[in-house]
């Protein structure tokens, strides 16, 4: 085990992993371009909040606006988290066993497998934005270097918060054969929470404390603000996912050794 902490073996695993799991997504590019297009919800409500008294509302100007959810766009399309439907069929058919069986993490090969997936949606985002830039003139921009890098910083840290809140559900498929179920349940607040439906800056003072004091708002809304270069702090923003990461880890590796247990138990 102490092993696998030595940078040039873990350098190695991890770009073996990434490798191998990007020609994998590659077989899959229909399905992918599939995936890229159902997350447009943020441009759908571009044009919802669009008019004149929805922008009044929303508190935001109208290139503000704009360029928010094409923020939120973005920020869904690359922190999009499927685990627990695959950790399900895995564990339902006992993929699960044989990966066991190996010295590493399955958790590892389900990460790998979405940093792969993210980037193969690159081309399909960027031909899903070109419309868009004929269609709205002046409506992309580049972010300074500075805002677009810890816009990027963001949607990783929105992303690896995610990845665990998804992968503490997921546990749940050691004890129940619908888990996926729960992660349905989760998606409502997630939408109506997150700035995915509407900015922040739209809810009543109460709803948005209630928002904040959630992982939720930190998943799209605080990466969105930092690309659109609307008014946020980036070090309470990273400080709180820094935080729910911090508790929801203990949480998904206590879970994960106890689904074991049964999973071994059942198996035998």
């Amino acid at each position: 085990m102490r092993g696998l902490w030595r940078p040039r073996r873990t350098w190695r695993i991890a770009r073996a992993l990434l490798v191998t799991q990007y020609a994998y997504m590659l077989e899959y590019r229909a399905e992918i371009a599939l995936w890229a297009l159902s997350g447009v919800l943020p441009l759908i409500m571009l044009g919802v909040w669009s008019g004149a008294e929805a922008n009044g509302a929303s508190g935001l100007d109208p290139i503000q606006l704009r360029r928010y959810f094409l923020a939120a766009f973005l920020v869904r399309q690359f922190s999009v988290v499927w685990l627990i439907h695959v950790f399900e069929e895995d564990t339902l058919q006992g993929k699960l066993s044989p990966l066991l069986l190996q010295p590493l993490l399955p958790l590892w090969r389900y990460l790998a497998a979405h940093v792969a997936e993210q980037g193969t949606r690159v081309p399909f985002v960027a031909l899903m934005l070109l419309p868009l830039a004929l269609l709205l003139p002046g409506g992309l921009w580049l972010p300074p270097a500075p805002q677009l890098l810890l816009g990027l910083l963001a949607i990783g840290a929105a992303f690896l918060l995610r990845f665990l809140l998804q992968t503490v559900v997921a546990m749940a498929c050691f004890w129940t054969e619908r888990a996926a179920a729960l992660d349905r349940l989760l998606l409502i607040p997630y939408l109506f929470l997150s700035g995915l439906v509407a900015p922040l800056d739209s809810f009543p003072p109460g709803l948005r404390r209630l928002a904040l004091a959630t992982p939720f708002p930190w998943m799209v809304d605080f990466p969105a603000r930092l690309l659109a270069g609307l008014p946020v702090s980036a070090p309470l923003g990273f400080a709180t996912i820094a935080a729910w990461c911090a508790l929801l880890l203990p949480i998904a590796a206590f879970l994960w050794r106890r689904g074991l247990r049964r999973y071994s138990s059942m198996g035998a």
